[in-house]
């Protein structure tokens, strides 16, 4: 049993009772991998908000790239495994290891922040720095316009939660102007992390994926 970078989140959380190893949501997702893997029954997930950042990907490293002239970068489609993960960073050269998170709209993006918002990322990020071998990574967050068809599907909705069935001119502009930030200048629109490889943590790391194999064993004996 491998885990994917994009999970260690989950596996990385406390346990709230005393005496426990592994805490509810890390049980609740090895539970998942283990009906997967037994059964090929997988668990998906997928929201407007997943929706928008697999869509402009492409479009967000590309902002990465011209805001902090980078080099020569591309999108990474090589997938790094060893003994304990397994993972896609966006960007994998010689000399950049990046990954992007595209903001929903602006209330999500962390225009003033000084740490990583999210520690789930904090923790893909030290994957990816285990799996490729680097010592530094970028995690960055974009601001990049939501696409039309996302746009019009948070019209409807919007029309919807109102109670209004015909067009409501005052409804689009209100939509349209969330996800549209061409007003915003391009160097405001990215907000990049450093994230400097921690030994430390990914021993912790490791420890935690050794726990979650043996329940893993466990469910697996079960089913």
């Amino acid at each position: 049993m491998r885990i994917r970078c994009s999970q260690l989140g989950k596996l990385m959380t406390s346990p709230k009772t005393k005496g426990e190893v592994l805490s509810k949501t890390t049980k609740t997702y090895i539970q998942e991998l283990a009906i997967e893997h037994k059964y090929g029954i997988r668990k998906e997930f997928w929201s407007r908000y997943t929706d928008k950042g697999n869509e402009v990907e492409d479009e967000g490293i590309e902002l990465v790239n011209e805001v902090l002239d980078l080099g020569f970068i591309y999108k990474n489609d090589e997938n790094l495994i060893n003994d304990y993960l397994t993972g896609t960073p966006d960007v994998n050269t010689n000399e950049v290891l990046l990954d992007v998170k595209c903001s929903w709209d602006a209330t999500t993006f962390p225009f003033f922040e000084t740490e990583v918002p999210n520690k789930d990322y904090y923790y893909q990020l030290q994957g990816y720095l285990w799996l490729s071998g680097k010592d530094e990574a970028l995690l960055c967050y974009c601001l990049v316009n939501t696409p039309f068809q996302i746009v019009e599907d948070e019209v409807r909705r919007e029309h919807w939660k109102q109670g209004l069935i015909d067009e409501n001119l005052d409804v689009r502009d209100f939509v349209q102007s969330k996800h549209n930030f061409d007003h915003i200048p391009k160097e405001k629109r990215v907000k990049a992390f450093k994230i400097a490889k921690d030994e430390s943590v990914i021993e912790q790391i490791k420890e935690r994926i050794e726990l979650a194999r043996e329940y893993y064993n466990q469910l697996m004996l079960e089913l």
